[in-house]
């Protein structure tokens, strides 16, 4: 007898298209000066909204997604406006009908990493603020380190745990869209991909999900785990 399917057929993840804190830090820890960040200073990292040519990374992709992959059974964001307004973007390509057979859920098991007290700093303010920060990095890496008042990459593998195991349990046979973040993407990699702690940190920089990119796992009947198919594709 064929064992039941005991995950979603297709598990497709994208990272929010560009943010408004992404276009000015390029992406980097922290600020270059002041000047770039009293562009979004003060703003909660939840409350961080798309660029226009975010909305447009968005639009294009969810494209290529209906193009590729059809309806969805369920599409899950982290309720950050970020990834809502790219999941909203996103199903701009859908029609009414489509979308009503598309069920949109939020997930704050998927939320960005809480960047802790550095959120709104320069570079040079966290260097002074924090000056054990760099040896402490370079002795536990940066899948361990903390940053002060914030989450490790693993920890937040805990709370992605969490939420593969709901789908796991409750989305088995379906197709799925998770639009969510940089650190959890890399760490639903780590469980799905089963990742040794070396791999986890040998990560590089170059390896970094890009805004928009969607990365697809699809479900093996044989061996009844989901593999990686492509990573971190972009199309805009």
């Amino acid at each position: 007898m064929d064992r039941k399917i005991d995950r979603p057929l297709e598990l497709i993840l994208v990272r929010h298209a560009e943010s408004e804190r992404n276009k000015v830090k390029k992406d980097e820890s922290f600020f270059a000066d002041e000047y770039a960040r009293n562009k979004v200073r003060g703003i909660a990292d939840e409350e961080v909204e798309l660029t226009e040519a975010g909305k447009s990374q968005a639009r294009i992709t969810g494209h290529i997604l209906k193009q590729s992959f059809g309806v969805f059974d369920y599409v899950y964001h982290s309720g950050y406006k970020r990834t809502k307004q790219t999941v909203d973007e996103i199903l701009r390509n859908y029609s009414e009908s489509e979308k009503d057979r598309m069920k949109v859920r939020m997930s704050s098991f998927i939320r960005e990493r809480d960047p802790g007290y550095a959120y709104d700093m320069t570079e040079e303010e966290a260097k002074k603020a924090f000056p054990y920060m760099a040896e402490y990095w370079k002795t536990f890496g940066g899948y361990f380190a903390v940053p002060p008042g914030g989450e490790s990459l693993a920890q937040v593998t805990e709370r992605i745990y969490l939420f593969m195991d709901t789908i796991f349990r409750d989305r088995a046979g379906q197709k799925i869209l998770v639009v969510t973040h940089a650190g959890a993407i890399r760490s639903f990699r780590f469980l799905l991909e089963k990742w040794s702690y070396e791999q986890a940190l040998r990560f590089s920089t170059e390896q970094k999900p890009l805004n928009c990119g969607v990365t697809v796992y699809e479900y093996d009947k044989h061996d009844h785990h989901l593999h990686l198919k492509s990573y971190n594709k972009v199309y805009y």
